[in-house]
């Protein structure tokens, strides 16, 4: 069921309605789990073991842990007159470690399933042939927004864990934190703190909120229908056959990209935030102006959050402020070179720099199987690395070149630099293969001809004039909205709006809703493109 489909209104509606007149608001979380499973049936019921596999083993790992945790609460108390310090520390240590060990069970489980499905096939594919073998060929389908509940659902089972949430004992209630249906096709991917205590609690229907939710969808379909879908038709164009395209054509079509994967992902996100506001529901922020940022690791607090949360929490930390990373930064400054101002600098960021690399070769393998996604990860955990490592050279490099580095021009010459950077990353996601990136790349940077590109843009990428009129419109009103975000970032958009007069509300909302109207990329003989984050 697509998010921008009639069908999903109509549900959405019939939710609502259903969940505000719900009788007994202490279990109108009910109403929406019965939802979840409704949305999740109408792909396929048979998927529907998948998501149940992930909500039944979290839910058997979290309350095996929960019972050692308390069994070891209660002989720590019971041997508190006999036991000294060192020996309730040990006892405790001991019963961690065994939590830790239910906890790899269910992470080994869930992230099993979640390799079988999506890198399997690939994998025999690719070795299918070579060194003499003989392998089948898989057809799995990837359950729909399998990537997104179970990272979700592994970081709840981690915080269980470590002691940081309790382990819930209804597991209805945990399987609609794993299935919860405005998240479930691309996230956002939430924790269980800031969102279980919204799902279960009482909601009553609110017109504020739900105007705000409608506003808020309305901007995700301009997104969507109006900039990325029509943006997609010219990329596709290239992508189906790149060699037939000079290499300025396909230099334009990697900005177009840039445009049409914020737009698509952001418009996508924005709608399941809407429908969840609609229930009551507030879910995580998932983009922060992107491409206003000035670093690639500012470009990746602000691209995706939730997905850099989890990293950070579950992978990032544990590598940088491991035994072994503290061993290699002590054995760094015990030596020669660590007296160095070189020796002691990398001693201290060394750790953070390898766990940053380690964290984008998995969000490069999260989003596909190939190597082309491997290059996407060390592309920009590679940058970052370098970055910081050689960040005393850059700030020498200001000094003697006298640059102002808090100045304005230096601001927008470090946003140039790094949407820059995103867009060669980007290439993977337009390539075929990772030789194809490097082919991309090099004929992006020798074949320059403006002229030509010009003409096979006109004549060869499915758009008229008046479609490139509309998206550099949409595209000027993204920066516009985008330097609005900057200015208030503590305030959302449609608060703002409610600070406006009445009438200029709703005739910017009116605007908007004509845009999608008149321009949207829907109707007869149409068919809307997918999410771009629909396949993980």
């Amino acid at each position: 069921m697509n998010l921008i489909s009639l069908r999903f209104v109509v549900f959405l509606a019939a939710t609502a309605l259903v969940y505000y007149l719900f009788p007994v608001k202490k279990y109108q979380w009910v109403v929406l789990l019965a939802a979840s499973y409704v949305f999740y049936a109408f792909t396929g019921l048979k998927y529907a073991a998948y998501i149940l596999f992930t909500t039944l083993t979290s839910y058997g790992a979290t309350r095996w842990m929960a019972a050692v945790q308390s069994a070891a609460k209660a002989k720590i108390a019971e041997n508190k007159e006999i036991w000294d310090k060192a020996q309730r520390k040990a006892y405790r240590q001991q019963q961690d470690r065994k939590a830790k060990r239910i906890a790899a069970l269910a992470l080994l489980l869930n992230f099993g399933v979640l390799f079988v499905l999506k890198y399997l096939p690939p994998i025999f594919s690719a070795a299918n042939g070579s060194f003499g073998l003989t392998l089948p060929t898989l057809s799995l389908v990837l359950p729909l927004g399998i990537s997104f509940y179970t990272f979700q659902t592994m970081g709840y089972v981690i915080d269980v864990s470590r002691g940081e949430v309790e382990a819930e004992k209804n597991p209805a209630k945990l399987a609609l934190f794993v299935s919860f249906f405005p998240q479930l096709i691309q996230g956002p991917i939430g924790r269980w703190d800031p969102l279980a205590e919204q799902l279960f609690a009482e909601h009553r229907a609110d017109y504020t909120r739900i105007v705000h939710g409608l506003e808020l969808a309305l901007w995700g379909l301009f997104k969507k229908l109006v900039i990325a879908d029509r943006a997609a038709v010219a990329i596709q164009a290239v992508t189906a056959a790149p060699s037939s395209f000079s290499g300025s054509t396909l230099g334009f079509t990697v900005l177009l990209y840039a445009l049409q994967l914020y737009a698509d992902f952001s418009g996508g996100i924005d709608l399941a935030r809407a429908a969840a506001q609609i229930l009551g529901i507030d879910l995580a922020q998932n983009f922060r102006q992107p491409y206003f940022a000035t670093s690639l690791t500012d470009y990746w607090n602000r691209w995706h959050i939730t997905l850099g949360a989890w990293m950070k929490n579950y992978v990032f930390y544990p590598i940088a402020l491991s035994k072994l990373s503290n061993r290699v930064s002590s054995a760094i400054r015990g030596s020669r070179f660590g007296q160095t101002k070189a020796g002691a600098h990398i001693a201290v960021v060394l750790p953070g720099t390898v766990a940053s690399l380690i964290v984008f070769l998995i969000v490069g393998i999260w989003h596909g199987a190939g190597s082309r996604y491997i290059l996407y990860g060390l592309w920009n955990g590679g940058i970052i690395m370098l970055s910081i490592l050689l960040k005393p050279c850059f700030e020498w490099l200001n000094r003697v070149l006298h640059i102002d580095a808090s100045s304005p021009e230096h601001r927008v010459f470090q946003i140039v630099r790094t949407f820059l950077l995103v867009c060669v990353g980007n290439i993977t996601d337009l390539a075929r293969g990772g030789r194809d990136c490097f082919v991309w790349l090099r004929r992006i940077l020798t074949e320059f001809s403006p002229a030509q590109a010009l003409s096979e843009i006109n004549a060869s990428l499915d758009l008229t004039v008046a479609d490139y009129h509309v998206l550099l419109f949409g595209t000027v009103l993204l920066y516009i909205v985008g330097v609005i975000r900057e200015r208030h970032p503590d305030t959302p958009l449609r608060d703002l709006l409610d600070r406006r007069p009445v009438f200029v509300r709703w005739l910017l909302i009116f605007f908007c809703a004509v845009a999608v109207i008149v321009f949207g990329m829907y109707g007869p003989g149409y068919s809307a493109t997918e999410f771009a984050y629909m396949q993980f």
